[in-house]
């Protein structure tokens, strides 16, 4: 896992180290199972406090991507495509919703999507 965090960017660094995992998790990098760094070893890796990268790894489990288990480690909870499929669905039905409320069709529906895609 090939993480780097850049001082001089906008975004503070615990940021940027949970940007970058979630990605890897995403693109099927870390696949599920997949046991992350500790801590300690990935913020002396970074250059970083400790609780900076314990801050990324609690906002990638709030995001039900890792899931940490005690002295065992931090481990990947999901699979690219649970992830996806969990947010796609999540969208389409916000998409389904207000299509209702704006009264379109399927049909119009659709189309505002293909509009976009």
């Amino acid at each position: 896992m090939i993480i780097s965090v850049d001082p001089a960017a906008s975004r503070p660094p615990y940021e940027q180290v949970k940007q970058q995992i979630e990605q890897l998790i995403r693109r099927g990098e870390l696949a599920q199972g997949t046991r992350l760094p500790t801590v300690r070893q990935l913020a002396g890796d970074l250059g970083l406090a400790v609780n900076t990268v314990a801050r990324a790894y609690k906002e990638l489990e709030a995001d039900r991507l890792v899931e940490t288990r005690g002295r065992n480690g931090t481990f990947v909870l999901a699979s690219r495509s649970q992830v996806d499929d969990e947010e796609t669905r999540a969208a389409a039905t916000m998409l389904a919703r207000a299509a209702r409320r704006a009264g379109l069709s399927l049909a119009e529906a659709n189309r505002v999507l293909s509009d976009v895609w």
